[in-house]
């Protein structure tokens, strides 16, 4: 039996694939990119192109977006490309990005005032997770908006509602300051094994399978063991992450005092020209405070 169709605007390093996984689901993907070449390979794999972000919404069970910032996103929805436009009522708008709870808020309430259906729906996982079609999605809205809806998140990746409209964004950011907050730690602890005379490769496989063990040590340990920062996940974009966590713990009058550091790091480093290389790459600003060779 043939599955619904499905919009996707924003076909990037993580777009492409997830876009990948719902043709190969079975759904019928409509697709739009402001550079029509990115759309070359989903065209290839059965994936209809469209030449407007408004032909892409158009007849559409639900829109997904998952482009780079909130300013994009609504520029491309509800601005001037008028996505949001071609939908039709009783189709859901799914926003993938990583934006403020706020803009999710706002933009939840823009679509209701349409008669959509919204969710605010996250991810973690990197691009390896949105090849393999595991992420993890954080999604925010209402519970049958997340029903009608949850085979085609499921395509992408594990999906868990989490709470009201915002509320996806707002454990995504809880996410990414857990992952800031550890690379820190694992960059110190490495660099601090390093000077001391150990092997940091091997202190990393003395700590496998431990409580100091995750994902972060064993994947970014190894790219700051081996100084190899080709970014999956940019400085900068960490940094645009720590900032809106800063942002909005003011609005809950919290204050963060580890998450201040770590943004303050991330944004010496962006300061020093490394904004473009993998967030890993932080270990070179704890060089550069220790008075140590960094590579170029």
């Amino acid at each position: 039996m043939s599955k619904c169709a499905v919009g996707f605007i924003g076909i990037g390093k993580m777009g492409e694939p997830m876009a990948q996984n719902l043709v190969k689901a079975g759904y019928r993907v409509k697709v739009w990119s402001r550079s029509p070449e990115k759309v070359r390979n989903l065209t290839q794999a059965g994936a209809e192109p469209c030449a407007t972000a408004r032909d892409a919404a158009r007849r559409v069970a639900a829109l997904i977006c998952m482009l780079s910032d909130g300013p994009t996103c609504n520029e491309v929805l509800f601005g001037k490309e008028g996505a949001i436009e071609g939908m039709e009522r009783s189709s859901t708008l799914i926003v993938m990005s990583s934006i403020p709870v706020t803009t999710a808020v706002e933009q939840g309430r823009w679509a209701g005032e349409r008669g959509l259906g919204y969710l605010d729906a996250p991810v973690s996982g990197g691009q390896k997770g949105a090849r393999d079609a595991s992420l993890a999605i954080m999604a925010g809205g209402e519970e049958k908006d997340f029903e009608a809806n949850r085979g085609i998140l499921k395509a992408m990746g594990h999906p868990v509602r989490v709470g009201p409209v915002g509320t996806g964004e707002l454990a995504k950011l809880a996410n990414q300051l857990i992952v800031a907050s550890t690379i820190a730690a694992v960059a110190e602890a490495l660099l601090f094994v390093e000077r001391g005379g150990a092997d940091p490769a091997k202190v990393q496989e003395a700590l496998s399978g431990g409580f100091a063990d995750s994902p972060i040590m064993r994947l970014h340990g190894r790219r700051m063991i081996e100084r190899n920062f080709v970014p999956g996940g940019s400085a900068k974009w960490q940094l645009k992450d720590t900032r809106t966590v800063l942002a909005h713990a003011q609005t809950l009058k919290l204050s963060l005092p580890v998450a201040s550091l770590v943004d303050s790091l991330f944004e010496a480093m962006i300061a020093h020209g490394d904004g473009e290389l993998d967030h890993s790459g932080l270990i070179r600003e704890l060089l550069r405070r220790n008075g140590l060779a960094v590579d170029s």
